[in-house]
């Protein structure tokens, strides 16, 4: 082994904003709070996702490959239809993508994330 995963790190316009919303998606906390540099995670010492301030920032488009997502993040919940009442009320988009297991939506920056149920 060379190291040890630190952090995803999500490139974003407003990193407070944005960590917000996944900190009460997910139940994390907040680990680094900087103008430009936020990250939460299970507990300080846990590997985060950091958000980062990039100017100018160019959110992705779903679906489409002008502004590719690069990545995103699967959410496991064991109620679908109740966790997208959850995730809508945080400023979460459906998409109207998705199966019986997966649903496809949008973080308030416009990045691509699922919640799965399997």
């Amino acid at each position: 082994m060379i190291g040890t995963w630190q952090a995803l790190v999500i490139d974003c316009d407003d990193p407070d904003e944005l960590a917000g919303f996944y900190e009460r998606l997910l139940g994390m906390v907040r680990i680094d709070n900087d103008p430009d540099w936020v990250s939460i995670g299970d507990a300080p010492d846990r590997p985060a996702i950091a958000f980062q301030a990039v100017t100018p920032y160019v959110p992705p488009q779903w679906p489409g490959h002008v502004h590719p997502q690069q990545a995103h993040i699967d959410v496991r919940v064991k109620d679908l239809d109740l966790a997208e009442t959850e995730v809508l009320a945080l400023g979460a988009t459906a998409t109207g993508e998705g199966t019986k297991t997966f649903r496809v939506y949008l973080d308030p920056q416009q990045h691509p994330f699922c919640l799965v149920s399997w």
